[in-house]
């Protein structure tokens, strides 16, 4: 069964079942301060889970793609993939727990044919010191449906993983209990780590075995949260019930929420009985042309096909999604993904420039399901040939510098009345390693892949200090981490008044920008705090002073003028056949749409624009003069403004 299979045969079953289907959002979260990426099905959810009603209803499914930039370096195994598809459906205050579990073993049984002797469950084991039950409900509704088919499934505690590896499974158990490290959901982690206010509930998991033999580095005894690759995690149900109030205690939500989120490919492996989900068509697809490209087969050379296709898939969904490589932001990963992907392709000798021939095959594997990589196929084949050109003159770099840290003589030295001098009695000799910090220098500086200077190192009879190299890696992820809190925020940083006040002042922005340039100006990206708003944009050129003092006075002029900020809700249909209405990312939004109008006295409109966030109710409570304090370019074709209120 293909991974489309598999797709639509999922949306058709909760299609039956009342669910509305939603668009995929952008790899590129908008509104959403917590995080770089899209990496979950639940993430673009998270205000309608909080309690914010969704314009579709109560009971919603997609598709969503997923970036995980965490799992770059994790690519090669059998499971890991940096983008991937989750599956998902919702209930907003609707269904629970009882139709919930039915319709996913229904849906993964009936419907796909998966052997239920193989399926597994893992259930929370409750949490004592926060006074959270033990969610025997999910295993006792998990139990009877096993029954009805006939199988055996006893329940057993195995609270962490360390205690789980040492008990092992015993005959009969099919669910398992485990503690909130494993099936507890929050925003901000297990329950003792929820500030007041914060939603959670615990989750019931399903687990596919495939059977293989446990790997005992992973613990004396295999159980279904092993690392080992017997068991692969293929789906997650989220009920979220509680709440945390200002005494710490967790009370029942009124309306409580179901989550679900399944892996496309992950699924798919199990459909077909194979745990490598590399040969699940979606990826398989792209390994085929590969095997044409470099004349090597992919049994030989797991590791490098494994990396290559998944790289340049998600160099792919990156850059439909308009995040083209860079050194900053998100395209620093764009690029990471792309270099890598040129290093293995050399160690199969593809020849040079052939990855947009990858490229062309990822788009086809997907263009009928996500229209918008179709729409941009020339652009996203021509960044990824030009990433490709440019990398290999570093590559070049890199190798000069490379031979320059190697040719380095290490002088042999002696004591002379208790210094240490150089002794000239002794020929210097040629270092037989590379530093860590040298290693690190090539990575950073030349964008020397650590692989590639192990590599080099070995056939030159010289190791690299990998330990060193490790920390000065370790301390400069620390200061990416650290600086990133501020620098990687997208969207809206809260929903405070003068957040929304900046975001308001966007649309205005926009509207002054297109009035002043024209309407092939449109909203690429924005991240907004109480500080300052920063907005991206599409035009070419750098935009003059004499412009830019007619937007920011186009801004300040609706400020002073006390104008009321209108929303209306349209069919997006509607909505995009309005040439009155601008809007971004319209593949992103549900069927039916928000739109925010603000007109002058005399029934102008200045803004009208399709939008999702929380705006002020009159332009008179964006309080300060509006002022544009940098204007510079973002990305090619993209141009950023970063303004105030003053």
């Amino acid at each position: 069964m293909t991974g489309n299979d598999v797709r639509a045969k999922f949306l058709t079953y909760m299609e039956k079942r009342g669910h509305a289907l939603i668009p995929s959002s952008s790899l590129v979260p908008e509104n959403d301060p917590t995080t770089l990426f899209t990496g979950s099905g639940m993430q673009p959810l998270i205000p309608f889970l909080m309690g914010e009603s969704h314009p579709m209803g109560t009971r919603l499914m997609d598709s969503q793609r997923c970036f995980r930039a965490e799992d770059i370096e994790e690519v090669g195994d059998n499971r890991h993939t940096t983008f991937f598809e989750m599956l998902g459906n919702w209930s907003l205050g609707d269904y629970f727990k009882d139709e919930q579990i039915s319709w996913m073993f229904e849906f993964l049984i009936d419907e796909l044919g998966l052997n239920p002797e193989k399926l597994y469950i893992t259930a929370f084991i409750g949490d004592k010191v926060n006074k959270v039950p033990k969610d025997t409900e999910s295993a006792e509704l998990w139990k009877q449906l096993f029954h009805k088919k006939q199988i055996v499934a006893e329940v057993a505690d195995m609270n962490t993983e360390e205690e789980a590896s040492q008990r092992g499974m015993k005959a009969g158990e099919r669910i398992f209990y485990y503690n909130a490290k494993k099936n507890w959901w929050s925003r901000s982690g297990g329950p003792e780590k929820m500030p007041v206010g914060e939603i959670g509930g615990p989750d019931t998991e399903m687990f596919y075995d495939f059977g293989l033999p446990h790997d005992k580095k992973y613990g004396e005894f295999c159980h279904p949260n092993c690392d080992c690759g017997r068991f692969m995690e293929i789906g997650n149900n989220v009920f979220i019930e509680y709440v945390k109030n200002e005494d710490g205690a967790f009370k029942k939500l009124p309306k409580r929420n179901v989550d679900f989120g399944g892996g496309l490919e992950r699924i798919a492996a199990a459909v077909n009985d194979n745990a490598d989900v590399f040969e699940v068509d979606l990826l398989k697809n792209i390994i085929e042309r590969l095997e044409l490209l470099s004349g090597k087969k992919y049994f030989d050379y797991p590791l490098a096909f494994r990396i290559i296709a998944d790289h340049i898939r998600g160099a792919v969904f990156m850059i439909s999604d308009g995040v083209y490589p860079s050194n900053t932001e998100q395209g620093y990963f764009t690029r990471r993904l792309l270099r890598r992907a040129v290093r293995y392709a050399d160690t199969l000798e593809v020849p040079n420039g052939e990855l947009k021939v990858l490229a062309k095959t990822v788009i086809d594997i997907f263009k009928d399901h996500y229209v918008q990589i179709a729409e941009r196929e020339s652009d996203i084949i021509e960044s990824i040939f030009a990433e490709e050109i440019q990398f290999r003159k570093t590559l070049e770099q890199g190798l000069k510098e490379f031979n320059k840290v190697a040719l380095k003589l290490t002088i042999p030295v002696k004591k002379v009345n208790g210094k240490v001098v150089s002794d000239s009695s002794k020929k210097p000799t040629q270092q037989k390693f590379i530093t860590g910090e040298s290693a690190f220098n090539l990575f950073t500086t030349y964008g020397f892949p650590i692989e590639l200077t192990i590599e080099i190192a070995k056939e030159r009879g010289m190791t690299v200090a990998l330990d060193e190299f490790k920390t000065c890696m370790d301390k400069h992820r620390e200061l990416s981490r650290t600086s990133s809190e501020q620098k990687f925020k997208g969207g809206l940083a809260d929903h405070g008044n003068r957040v929304v006040m900046y975001h308001t002042a966007t649309h205005l922005l926009l509207a002054g920008l297109r009035k002043e340039l024209g309407d092939s100006v449109h909203q690429a990206g924005s991240n907004i705090t109480n500080e300052r708003l920063r907005f991206d944009f599409t035009y070419d050129e750098k935009v003059t002073d004499d412009i830019l003092k007619k937007v920011e006075e186009y801004v300040n002029t609706a400020i002073r003028n006390d104008l009321p900020v209108a929303i209306e809700t349209l069919s997006k249909i509607d909505a995009e056949n309005d040439p009155t209405i601008e809007g971004s990312f319209w593949n992103k939004y549900p069927d039916q749409v928000k739109v925010y109008t603000i007109k002058n006295s005399q029934g102008e409109i200045c803004s009208r624009e399709l939008c999702g966030g929380p705006h002020v109710e009159n332009t008179s409570a964006m309080q300060g003069t509006f002022k544009i304090i940098k204007e510079e370019s973002s990305s090619r074709g993209v141009r950023r403004i970063k303004a105030i209120l003053d």
